[in-house]
C-alpha cells in the first residue's frame, strides 16, 4: 500500500484492536474448519448455519421465531413476521449463488437480494433499485438520519468501485464496511437490514474466510442484542477511528459466535444428536 488513501479498507484494519479482531476471528473459524465432522458432514453444517442465520436476521427485523417455528412453518407469505422471516430464508439461500457476480457487479447482487428480500411486495417500480429521491423507507428499528437519494447513489458508486478495484484488508474489515454502509444508506425501499446482513456473509464467502458458510454472523449479531448491534452502528455512523474500530469489532464478535453455534451443532452430529 503506497498511501492510506490508495487502499482504504486496509487502512481501516490498521485501527487499534481491529488487528486484534482480525486475528480472534481467523483463529475461531480455523477451529471449527477443522472439526472431525467437517471432513464428512460439511453439507449439514452449510445447511443448519443458513438456517439459524436466517432465522437470527429475521429476529434482528423483529420477527423474534424459534428455531424449531422456523423449521415447521410454510406460511412465509403472510403478512407481518412470517413475511419478514420468508425474505430471511429466500436471501440466505439465494447468497450462495451470487458469489460470481458479486465479483464483477456487487450492485448488481445487491439489487438482486432486494429483488429476492422483497418477493413481489412492494410496487414493481420500488423492486430491485436503490430509492429515487422522495422515496420512502420501510426500516422502523433504525433510527439513523436517512440520506438523500444522490448521496446513496454516490456512496454505493464508491463502494461498488473500492471491491471491485480489489483490497489487501482482512475480510472481517471488508464485511464490516459493507454491512456497516448499506444499513447506513438504506438504499432499498425495504428489507435494507436483511440485505446488508446477506451481504456480509457473501463477502465473509467470497473472501476465503468462510468458504462452505458454516460461521453465520448473525446469530451472533442477534445473540449480541439489537441495542449493542445500533450502539455500534452508531460508531460506525460517526466516522470516528474509534467509532468504525468498534463496529469492526462488534462484526468480529458476531462471527465469533456463529462459529460457536456451527461448533455446537458438529459436536450434536458427533454425538448423533442433531
Amino acid at each position: 500500500m503506497s498511501s492510506p488513501t490508495a487502499d482504504p479498507l486496509a487502512a481501516l484494519g490498521a485501527l487499534p484492536g481491529v488487528a486484534d479482531s482480525v486475528e480472534a476471528v481467523r483463529a475461531a473459524v480455523d477451529r471449527v474448519y477443522g472439526h472431525r465432522v467437517m471432513r464428512r458432514r460439511s453439507n449439514e453444517i452449510t445447511s443448519e448455519a443458513a438456517l439459524r442465520g436466517a432465522r437470527a436476521s429475521a429476529a434482528l427485523a423483529g420477527a423474534d421465531w424459534a428455531l424449531e417455528e422456523v423449521r415447521r412453518r410454510t406460511d412465509f407469505g403472510a403478512e407481518g413476521e412470517p413475511r419478514t422471516v420468508g425474505a430471511a430464508l429466500r436471501l440466505t439461500a439465494e447468497a450462495g449463488q451470487l458469489l460470481s457476480i458479486w465479483r464483477q457487479s456487487p450492485l448488481r447482487v445487491l439489487a438482486r437480494l432486494h429483488l429476492v428480500a422483497a418477493g413481489g411486495v412492494q410496487p414493481d417500480e420500488t423492486v430491485g433499485r436503490p430509492r429515487l429521491a422522495g422515496e420512502a423507507v420501510e426500516e422502523p428499528l433504525i433510527g439513523l438520519e436517512l440520506p438523500d437519494a444522490a448521496e446513496v447513489a454516490g456512496r454505493l458508486d464508491g463502494l461498488a468501485r473500492l471491491l471491485l478495484t480489489g483490497t489487501s484488508a482482512p475480510a472481517l474489515v471488508t464485511a464490516a464496511v459493507v454491512h456497516g454502509e448499506l444499513l447506513a444508506l438504506r438504499p432499498f425501499a425495504s428489507f435494507n437490514q436483511l440485505v446488508a446482513r446477506t451481504a456480509e456473509r457473501i463477502v465473509l464467502v467470497d473472501s476465503g474466510l468462510d468458504p462452505k458458510s458454516i460461521c453465520p454472523a448473525e446469530v451472533g449479531h442477534c445473540e449480541l442484542g439489537r441495542d449493542a448491534y445500533l450502539a455500534a452502528l452508531d460508531g460506525y455512523v460517526s466516522g470516528t477511528p474509534g467509532g468504525v474500530a468498534a463496529w469492526i469489532a462488534h462484526c468480529g464478535k458476531a462471527v465469533e459466535l456463529g462459529v460457536r453455534e456451527s461448533t455446537a451443532v458438529c459436536e450434536a452430529l458427533q454425538r448423533g444428536a442433531a
